[in-house]
């Protein structure tokens, strides 16, 4: 365990897990031994998506008869949320570091239009990452989402990452790279697609001779992202792209939205 002014860094036997609050509260390394399983770069590593997953259809949602305008940061959309773009502050002690375990908050703000609270927890084990996300409201009831966007090296070692996972569904894809609401059938990738699993994200990466790493969560919600050479990206989320719009989970003073992920991994 050791921490910075910028990063904190939880080590448990081999794995060793590096956390940057002030951007973003971005997973800049994991390193099983001296495998570093995530692309690096300041757009990479893993980041929260919070409040909203993915991309929310032109910038715009609902919230009873209000209607809201985000940030076109990826236009013609708003996408991945605030959270990635702030500086979190610390809310655990040096006891739970030295337990491998790390907590961070921001409080939320403009351009979001509701006041609350993001807290991300982290707790490291020998072959285990689980984090987690909530999100909390000061006041008023909120539309929300929450998730992570993993950036996973494609090639270890030599290897390529294969991808394995079996989803009930996929949500139709269209032309302006929303859900168009319509559930298909998976197809076969390259992908930059969500998939619906009922019992929980359970998507499997293998790097043949290496490593299998599983990423699973309660949520039944799934972006699979491998259209890039350098990376594959297995995002765990509370809702579908454009959930705001298409399926509202609403933050409440008495419900908060929680959600969690827990990567395990196994030599080969």
């Amino acid at each position: 365990m050791s921490s910075s002014e910028e990063n904190v860094r939880l080590t448990v036997g081999a794995a060793e897990l590096t956390v940057d609050p002030v951007h973003g509260c971005r997973i800049s390394s994991l390193r099983i031994g001296s495998t570093e399983l995530l692309r690096q770069g300041d757009r990479y590593g893993c980041f929260p998506m919070v409040p909203w997953c993915g991309r929310t259809g032109y910038g715009q949602f609902r919230n009873g008869d209000e209607l809201h305008e985000l940030p076109l940061n990826s236009p013609p959309h708003a996408i991945h949320g605030t959270g990635r773009d702030t500086s979190w502050h610390p809310a655990h002690t040096a006891a739970d570091l030295a337990e491998g375990r790390a907590a961070f908050y921001y409080d939320l703000a403009k351009p979001w239009p509701y006041e609350g609270r993001v807290t991300q927890t982290f707790e490291l084990t020998e072959d285990t990452l689980t984090l987690g996300l909530a999100v909390e409201t000061y006041g008023d009831s909120f539309p929300a989402q929450a998730g992570w966007h993993p950036w996973f090296h494609r090639t270890l070692d030599g290897r390529d990452a294969e991808l394995s996972f079996d989803a009930a569904w996929q949500e139709e894809r269209g032309g302006d790279h929303l859900p168009t609401g319509r559930r298909i059938d998976p197809q076969p990738g390259p992908w930059d697609d969500c998939f619906g699993m009922p019992d929980g994200v359970d998507v499997k990466i293998t790097w043949p001779e290496r490593l299998e790493l599983t990423v699973k969560s309660r949520s039944e919600w799934v972006v699979v992202y491998d259209e890039q050479d350098e990376a594959v990206c297995v995002e765990p989320q509370s809702g579908p792209p454009n959930g705001l719009n298409t399926t509202p989970r609403l933050v409440t003073p008495i419900d908060p939205l929680e959600m969690t992920t827990t990567w395990s991994w196994t030599r080969l």
